[in-house]
Order: C-alpha cells, then sequence, then structure tokens
C-alpha cells in the first residue's frame, strides 16, 4: 500500500539537506531507504524532483511516495517450552538452540514469542515493542539458556528499567579456542554495528557503545578452555564480539573468528583435534546459564540456574577423554 508523507518545512530547519530533514520530520525511514526514494523521483519538494543533497528552504512543501511495509502479524504456535519458574507477573524459560527469541522479517513464526502467545494468551506491548511483547532481554539464536518474559504491563516497565540501570545478574558458560594469558579479566571495549557487514557486530569507536564483560577460567582442554563470564553491560552479541576481539572467539561460531583455531595449532594431533572439535560444535558454544533480577512484584531479589545442554556436555566429556 502506498504512501503519502507530507511536510511544510519551518524556518529553523532551514539549510537541512533534505534526507536528514526527512528523517528529522518522523518519517519513519533510515537514511539509505530515504535517499533511495529521492534517487528514485519519489520526494518532490514543491512539486518538483531533487538531489538528495537538496538544502531546505522555510515553507517548502515535501511529499514523499514510499511503501509502506505490511504489520507484521504474530500468531501463537504450539511449541514445547522448558519452563523454569512462572507466576502471574513474569515466565523464566530455559532456551533451546536453534530458536529465535521474537520475530522479525523474514521469521514471523516459530519464536519463542509464538510459543508463549499459545501458553499465556496474551503478552504485554511496550512502546516500540509489537514484534517483541513480553521481550525484556535476548539471546541469539544459538545461544541456549535462561530469559525472563513479562506477563504484565507492569512487569515489562519495571525489569525494562531495571536491566537499563544494570541490575540484571547475567553469567555464562562458554568454550573459546586457545588458551588466554590470564585466569581472570575484565574485557572493556566498545560495540557497535560493523561497518563492513552491518549483519555483524564489530569493537570500533564509530557509533559505539560501553561495554564490559568479566570473565574466568574454569578448566583448560587441549586447544580450547572453559569459560565464566558476566556481563556488565548489554550489547548485542556482546560476549561473541569481545572473545573474538580479545583473540579466543567461542568454538563453533558461525560469524565471529572462525579460522582461529588455526593460530593455537603446532602439529597434526592438534590439527586433527581441531577438526574433531568443531566437527562436533554444531552452533556457537555459549551457554546463558545464570539469572538474576529483582521480582517485579514482590520486589525481593530472585536467581535461576540452567543445566549446561546435552550437546555442550557432550562436547565437554570428549575433551576430558583428550586430557587438559
Amino acid at each position: 500500500m502506498e504512501k503519502i508523507f507530507e511536510r511544510e518545512v519551518s524556518f529553523k530547519m532551514k539549510g537541512l539537506r533534505l534526507d536528514k530533514y526527512l528523517i528529522i520530520s518522523g518519517i519513519g525511514l533510515s537514511r539509505t531507504q530515504v535517499s533511495k526514494l529521492i534517487k528514485e523521483g519519489k520526494v518532490l519538494v514543491n512539486d518538483t524532483k531533487v538531489k538528495p543533497s537538496y538544502q531546505v528552504q522555510p515553507n517548502d512543501k515535501i511529499k514523499v511516495f514510499y511503501e509502506a511495509k505490511k504489520e507484521l502479524k504474530i500468531e501463537p504456535e504450539d511449541i514445547p517450552l522448558t519452563i523454569v519458574y512462572e507466576d502471574d507477573e513474569i515466565i523464566v524459560i530455559d532456551k533451546p538452540p536453534d530458536i529465535i527469541v521474537h520475530p522479525a522479517r523474514g521469521h514471523s513464526s516459530g519464536t519463542l514469542v509464538n510459543a508463549l502467545l499459545y501458553h499465556c494468551r496474551t503478552l504485554p506491548e511496550g512502546k516500540n515493542s509489537k514484534i517483541r511483547p513480553g521481550v525484556i532481554h535476548r539471546l541469539d539464536k544459538d545461544t541456549t539458556g535462561l530469559l525472563v518474559f513479562a506477563k504484565t504491563d507492569s512487569a515489562l516497565s519495571f525489569l525494562g528499567k531495571e536491566l537499563e540501570k544494570r541490575n540484571f545478574n547475567r553469567e555464562y558458560y562458554a568454550l573459546v579456542w586457545g588458551k588466554l594469558p590470564f585466569k581472570n579479566g575484565v574485557i572493556e571495549a566498545p560495540i557497535g554495528r560493523n561497518t563492513i557487514d552491518r549483519k555483524k557486530m564489530a569493537v570500533t569507536p564509530f557509533n559505539s557503545k560501553k561495554a564490559i564483560t568479566s570473565f574466568s577460567v574454569v578448566k583448560e582442554y587441549p586447544l580450547v578452555s572453559l569459560l565464566k563470564l558476566k556481563l556488565l553491560t548489554g550489547r548485542t552479541h556482546q560476549i561473541r564480539v569481545h572473545l573474538d576481539h580479545y583473540g579466543h572467539p567461542v568454538v563453533g561460531d558461525p560469524n565471529y573468528g572462525i579460522n582461529y583455531y588455526q593460530r593455537f595449532i603446532e602439529n597434526e594431533k592438534d590439527y586433527k583435534l581441531a577438526k574433531e572439535i568443531i566437527k562436533r560444535a554444531k552452533r556457537q558454544m555459549l551457554h546463558a546459564y545464570l539469572l538474576g533480577f529483582i521480582h517485579p512484584k514482590t520486589k525481593k531479589y530472585i536467581e535461576f540456574i540452567s543445566d549446561l545442554p546435552q550437546d555442550f556436555k557432550e562436547l565437554l566429556l570428549f575433551l576430558e577423554s583428550h586430557g587438559s
């Protein structure tokens, strides 16, 4: 369905680039999308086509013609859930691998939110969260472990604010390549969108946010180490990006540090072992094993523990058989 966006330029906006003006005016599109529309002649200033670099003037009448995206409808689905805890306010789920937390473009079904809508019947929708009802925080598709969802508006609001204030306790186990130079440490490096691959994140000083992850070595195996990590901030892909940046990416990670294992190979035996580890690690070996937070109603701290999933345990047993 075609939509028409119309604005008349005020005096205080004089001299702004047209593409920037449209974004500030609330068109709800990215700068790339706006520039594309201008180049296609779908943006008119005083009924005339202009360039993206055009500087708007007071009383300019602007019209934008564009296709509105269809609103994503989320349907309840009877998908099995591992429920760790549930009451009238919240529900805590132990997430398996290979499932997305909430619907997105290209993934409108088969998510945890679809499953929760079937189980709970309704979930609260916060500001700008029509495709993320009840969602407080997220885990990547192939990361396993604990997640809490809100069942009421008040719980959604309270837990969202607690997360912003960093009052959540979130700890993970990760299997990483190599032996770390320190048994304990803190990785503090800003994370932002990768400028080359927009689907990935990166440690970068550009358009980034502060990110802090603490770690401790639990056990060292041939070629890999088991770590316990704690999120002190909550950026997209934070643990995976930080460990890749530190030179010890998560085993099985398909996006970060894929071939780093080669740095730790010294002989043919190591090479064969590395190949066997890669074969057995069918996903990133990252598990959210501990989750603690203040309950939105009782205002008391509650904490949950999740056992390592079977594939993680089996890989550790294999590594045990090869000594430390």
